[in-house]
């Protein structure tokens, strides 16, 4: 009995044990499937289902507004260049109904010619005074011939001087010299514009030129010498002569990077204000580094004409350096070159050739002119620059 009643009570305890471990097995399980279950459809991409705003693209339709672009057939206006057609320049009729007045001018039949697209205006005169008139047509640059004509007065003939004889001429409408005051000219270059062998240069002998036709100038710069008076009056001594300088040393006094205290951090075309700047430099970059001088001189033209937009630039060749006939041969070819790419683009520069008919014999060191060298250059600036002065 009793090993009987232990093995009934033994039998209870197991069962009772099983009973107990199912119990808290099934709420566990059924809470994973619950909340894994209820989270995943959140997981419904009916959020996506905003998508259906994509439809909002419909609105491109309005893109059916391009078809405004029938306004285009506005540009029948452009028929009315038909009149521009009377002027027989046809690319006159750029000008629109601006390019009828050209049709009165008769000189618009002109303009048919080669660089006639200068424009109807500058066509009425060729390259003759007229031309100069021509000039005028600046005026009207809000015209696409107008530009035309700009380029075309860059682009004229040059007389014996080297001065041009398009609108920059100096009785055209380009007019940098005062009318009731005396020009400002700037001599800028080396011991050639300082004068060595001969005390003031070539400034003397042009000096005395403007008094001989009554014009009026005086020269500008931080740097003096020369004679007290020159046919009567007195010298004005001032210029930019720096012996033994190259076309970089130049650039630096330019561009206020020199580190002489006259010229660090200043600016000198802008603090001087010249009218007209004379400039013959390269001579020592020939011995020293004559490879890229080219390109440092455009450089240091493009720097002046910057600082002073409204003067007449004249760049010289040099005169001749025996000692570096080969280096100075290659330089002089490349400088017109160089000069007529700012002409062209508008700028006021103009080339003068400082180096034809200059003989050796001039020369009083095999560097630096004597008088009639001195007296030669100054010939050859002065039939470049005298139709500018009053």
């Amino acid at each position: 009995m009793k090993t009987r009643s232990k093995l009934l009570a033994t039998l209870a305890i197991v069962i009772l044990a099983g009973c107990t471990g199912a119990t808290s097995d099934q709420p566990m399980g059924s809470g994973g499937q619950g909340s894994g279950g209820t989270s995943s459809t959140g997981g419904s991409a009916s959020g996506g289902q905003t998508t259906t705003g994509g439809s909002s693209g419909f609105g491109g339709t309005t893109s059916t507004g391009g078809s405004s672009a029938t306004g285009g057939s506005s540009n029948t206006g452009g028929a009315s260049a038909t009149g521009g057609s009377t002027s027989t320049g046809g690319t006159s009729s750029s000008g629109g109904a601006e390019s009828t007045g050209g049709a009165t001018e008769t000189g618009g039949t002109i303009g048919t010619g080669g660089r006639s697209r200068t424009g109807g205006a500058t066509g009425l005169g060729g390259t003759g005074a007229g031309g100069r008139t021509g000039t005028g047509g600046r005026t009207g640059q809000g015209g696409a011939t107008g530009d035309g004509g700009a380029t075309g007065s860059d682009a004229g003939a040059r007389d014996s001087g080297g001065r041009e004889t398009g609108a920059d001429s100096g009785s055209g409408g380009f007019d940098p010299c005062p009318a009731s005051s005396a020009c400002k000219i700037l001599p800028l270059g080396d011991s050639i514009t300082w004068g060595i062998g001969y005390d003031g240069s070539y400034r003397v002998k042009l000096f005395a030129n403007t008094i001989a036709d009554k014009k009026s100038i005086t020269y500008v710069g931080k740097m003096s010498n020369g004679p007290s008076t020159v046919s009567g009056v007195s010298f004005p001594k001032n210029n930019e002569g720096h012996s033994g300088w190259t076309i970089q040393q130049i650039d630096d006094i330019v561009t206020g990077k020199s580190n002489d205290a006259n010229y660090k951090g200043k600016q000198l075309i802008v603090d001087l204000a010249p009218h007209i700047v004379l400039m013959h430099i390269g001579t020592n970059d020939m011995y020293q580094s004559p490879s890229g001088a080219d390109t440092r001189l455009g450089a240091l033209i493009d720097k002046i004409v910057a600082d002073a937009p409204d003067s007449l630039l004249v760049v010289s060749n040099i005169i001749p350096l025996p000692m570096s006939a080969s280096a100075v041969d290659t330089y002089n070819k490349a400088v017109p070159g160089v000069v007529d790419q700012r002409t062209k683009a508008g700028k006021h520069v103009i080339f003068v050739d400082q180096f034809k008919g200059f003989p050796t014999s001039e020369l009083g060191d095999g560097v630096h002119p004597n008088q009639q060298g001195y007296d030669r250059m100054a010939g050859v600036w002065y039939e470049a620059i005298k139709s500018y002065l009053h």
